[in-house]
């Protein structure tokens, strides 16, 4: 059961996965406390992807990632965080498995419990706020593609890591199971929130996904908080050939239900004729221009400049 958050404090629930998600976070936990980190469980790709097979459990890399970029700013807090991040090095059986992912896995098979067990990675860490997964099953994206070696029919591509290095144009995702349960305190949080920010991150396997469980998508669309869109700085593989224009549209037909308070992007990836600002009020939103990038022509957000933008308009209810 959730409490009321103390007059004046700003409760915000982020949602997303991969490093996108870690310097929403980073950033945001420099603003508020209040802080929960709903987490994509998608991933099939590497230490996560082994472990999901081996065991049958969520993928643990995202959740890592965000549990690191909440933990505490002391030397404790600082130096678990580090020993989470850190992978084994060599060829054995434990090489490109990162300690946190080996750590969440084992407290997971001990207490039996997702959410019991990254909350007590969470106390060792220290950390400022919390880490959710968004879906109590692992999950697998399908998505149609033009290849670029078949351009003109779609082809159905199906694993997160293989959407995301695909050669060809993503046209849309879809979840495997379709109908997957939301894990129960995501959706508490997002109703609990005076703002939501999604984003930013790969835009068909980290962002789309969490518009695409059912009750996590109803609690979206029926919570009372306000809700923030950050656009990415530059596409990826998946999204090659998309503008900040076409990724908004892209969302718009993920979940066409979902209205947005605030797109906040870069100046970089902002045109001149205004089909960015006129498709962000399509969506019922503002657009918020800043310097948020860590350098010219990065891909990368810088946490300091984001907390700085999300300050300007992340007010608590």
């Amino acid at each position: 059961m959730s409490t009321p958050a103390p007059a004046g404090l700003l409760r915000v629930a982020a949602l997303g996965g991969g490093h996108g998600l870690a310097a929403s976070l980073t950033a945001l936990r420099r603003l508020t406390p209040d802080l929960t980190g709903i987490v994509t469980v998608a991933d099939n790709g590497g230490s996560s992807g082994r472990l999901r097979e081996e065991f049958g459990i969520l993928p643990p890399g995202d959740l890592r990632m965000a549990l690191a970029a909440l933990s505490g700013d002391d030397e404790h807090g600082q130096r678990w965080a580090s020993v989470l991040q850190h992978r084994f090095a060599g060829e054995g059986p434990l090489a490109g498995h990162a300690i946190g992912n080996l750590l969440i896995a084992a407290i997971w098979e001990r207490l039996g419990d997702h959410v019991a067990g990254l909350d007590l990675v969470g106390e060792l860490l220290g950390s400022k706020g919390r880490v959710l997964p968004m879906a109590a099953v692992p999950l697998h994206i399908e998505a149609d593609v033009h290849l670029v070696s078949a351009p003109d029919r779609l082809t159905i591509v199906r694993g997160q890591a293989e959407v995301a290095s695909v050669d060809g144009q993503v046209v849309s995702v879809r979840l495997d199971p379709q109908d997957p349960p939301a894990c129960p305190e995501a959706v508490a949080a997002v109703h609990d929130a005076d703002w939501v920010v999604v984003g930013p991150g790969s835009w068909f396997t980290s962002v789309m996904p969490t518009l695409l469980v059912p009750g996590l998508r109803d609690a979206l669309v029926g919570t009372r908080a306000r809700r923030a869109l950050v656009l990415n700085l530059r596409g990826d593989r998946e999204t090659e050939g998309l503008s900040a224009t076409d990724h908004l549209e892209v969302l718009s037909a993920h979940a066409p239900e979902l209205a947005i308070d605030v797109v906040l992007a870069d100046s970089s990836v902002v045109d001149d004729a205004g089909h960015l600002e006129a498709t962000a009020r399509q969506l019922g939103a503002r657009l918020v221009v800043d310097d948020v990038a860590q350098s010219l022509g990065s891909d990368q957000h810088d946490p300091t400049r984001l907390a700085k933008a999300f300050g300007r308009f992340l007010t608590p209810a």
